[in-house]
């Protein structure tokens, strides 16, 4: 009953968290909206039938049925059409959708507002208002960043010995356990104990695990001296590693492998502990490339979006695992938490770094995913306030007639292709997460 409940209580950290960040999206766009004057009849988190509301001067605030999303509606999106296109007869799907989403933007405009109208603002005010949102996202997944950086630190292995072995076995042994005959491990005869940190070897000072490794390791059968700190006190230790059977590592600590994937190994000092692996807090400066490097994966998710829909189909429908790095629904997201919350594997401190990842995960992906260059999202915005500069800036340079604002309700044909997309791909993440969820315990 216990993990049921922590189960629930991970999930609705997630989503009262997902709930916050689409609401402070939509300030981002409410706020510079409202500073440039355009009208703004609603702020809405989610879709569907709204369930609870409230007017506050001319903006209706309220929450809908379905949180997956939120908006904000300003009169004016998209301007009249010009000259012979504004007597178009509307006959056709996509010369109607066309005609409607103009017509629909035309009554949001009232008498006496007609100056507010969001087409009407100069370029620069447009790209702030439509980036306003993704920002905010930015800013969130920045501060929840340092939360996870600075306060929790990531999980690094700490010259702090962890465990000391009772005897020495090959690294390729299938035995875990000892047996009679087994040789004494050197870290067991010289007295070290789970718990001492590792100060110095051989006078050399230590300030990681892999640098008393490389040490341990190169020195078989040499007597050495070691320094380790015990309850606050310094004590003095005399270990001679062993030449033992060890697997083969490269500058990075990681075990090489042959041609046919096999382990290599090497003859290597043994003696006999192993590390702690402990959260380390890191300065400030490490936010930053923390936000770039999960800016970079999301984006390579993107890039590669096709093939990975086609993955998720696989394992959806066949007998294939999820990729653990692949898309996600709502749904798994907070199924993650679920699982995050309710392990029996992780430390408090550790659930709690892992709810602030997850949240801080899912702000920069909104944050990305909105700046996409198609309508309906921010990113389509942006991009037809910046071919209006564009063309602008040369109607000016060649002394051209002003061309005016870009007609995005052009594009309606294409947004609809963009949305019908965009739901497939949300229905199928929806079913692979419930029958083919991604594992990680």
């Amino acid at each position: 009953m216990d993990s049921v409940l922590a189960f629930v209580i991970g999930v609705v950290i997630v989503a009262v968290g997902l709930a916050v960040s689409i609401g402070l999206h939509e300030i981002g766009h409410l706020v510079p909206a409202k500073l440039f004057g355009v009208k703004v009849t609603q702020y809405m988190i989610g879709f569907g039938p709204t369930i609870w509301s409230r007017r506050r001067g001319e903006t209706e605030y309220g929450v809908k049925a379905i949180p997956f999303g939120g908006y904000i509606s300003m009169i004016g999106m998209f301007p009249p059409a010009k000259g012979e296109h504004a007597k178009e007869d509307s006959t056709g799907f996509f010369r109607g959708l066309v005609q409607d989403a103009r017509e629909s933007s035309a009554e949001t405009i009232t008498p006496g507002d007609e100056h507010r109208a969001f087409y009407l603002l100069p370029v620069w005010k447009r790209i702030i208002v439509m980036f306003g949102g993704p920002f905010m996202n930015l800013v969130l997944g920045v501060a929840l960043f340092a939360v996870l950086v600075m306060g929790f630190g990531p999980q690094q292995v700490i010259p702090t010995v962890g465990s000391v072995s009772e005897c020495a076995l090959p690294a390729t042994s299938e035995r875990t356990t000892c047996a009679a005959g087994d040789p004494e491990a050197p870290g067991a005869a010289a007295g070290l104990e789970p718990g001492d940190v590792i100060v110095s070897i051989d006078d050399e000072p230590i300030d990681s695990w892999d640098e008393s490794t490389a040490i341990i390791r190169d020195h078989p059968g040499e007597e050495l001296a070691m320094v380790v700190e015990r309850d606050g006190e310094p004590v003095e230790l005399q270990v001679t590693p062993m030449l033992s059977e060890r697997y083969a590592l490269d500058e990075n600590g990681e075990v090489l492998t042959d041609a046919s994937g096999e382990a290599l190994t090497v003859e290597a000092g043994f003696v006999g502990i192993g590390p702690t692996v402990a959260r380390v807090p890191q300065p400030a400066s490490e936010v930053l490339p923390a936000v770039g490097q999960q800016i970079s994966g999301v984006a390579g998710i993107i890039f590669n979006l096709p093939q990975r829909m086609i993955d998720v189909a696989n394992a959806a429908f066949g007998p294939g695992e999820r990729d653990p790095n692949g898309p996600l629904s709502v749904v798994g997201v907070g199924r993650l938490a679920g699982e995050v919350a309710a392990t029996d594997q992780l430390e408090v401190v550790d659930k709690t770094a892992g709810l602030v990842g997850i949240l801080a995960s899912l702000n920069i992906a909104l944050f990305v995913f909105n700046l996409i260059p198609l309508l309906p999202l921010d990113g389509g915005h942006i991009a037809g306030a910046l071919w209006e500069a564009i063309r602008r800036g040369f109607a000016k340079l060649f002394r051209r007639p002003d061309p005016g604002p870009v007609d995005l309700a052009k594009l309606m044909p294409i947004t609809l292709g963009v949305v019908v997309v965009l739901g497939a791909m949300s229905a199928l993440l929806i079913y692979a997460d419930i029958v083919k969820p991604v594992a990680i315990f």
